[in-house]
């Protein structure tokens, strides 16, 4: 039985400077690193596998298709919002609130689409 998902894997030209970024910009931590790859954990435990992309990045939108964003889930919005803008973070959206969840966009410094999310009731486990 499939019990989670323990990593994405992100595909960029960086990797090194990318990590650094996550670590440094979002409070994420370096868990592994190998020849090709590094793991970069957040706070919950989930991670990213940062790996060396090949080609160049093809053009996409909010709807392209594939995987568009990753949800950062945070306690007070506000507080991580102003401290993300005071550190340059470069948002795509104005934050948004619907049914008491708050949310707003941004990119890393490779385009991969993140947002934070503050939900006013968690997700329920199962339908």
């Amino acid at each position: 039985m499939i019990t989670g998902i323990e990593h994405t894997a992100i595909a960029c030209a960086d990797v090194a400077a990318l990590a650094d970024w996550y670590v440094d910009m979002l409070g994420f931590e370096i868990n592994h690193k190998s020849a090709g790859a590094i793991f970069v954990r957040a706070e919950d435990g989930t991670m990213l596998e940062l790996i060396h992309a090949e080609g160049d990045r093809p053009a996409t939108t909010m709807r392209t298709p594939g995987i568009r964003h990753l949800a950062l889930t945070v306690e007070d919005f506000d507080i991580v919002y102003v401290r993300l803008t005071s550190r340059g973070i470069h948002f795509i959206t104005e934050p948004m609130e619907s049914k008491g969840n708050r949310v707003v966009f941004f990119t890393d410094p490779e385009g991969n689409i993140l947002h934070l999310l503050q939900r006013a009731t968690p997700m329920p486990e199962r339908l």
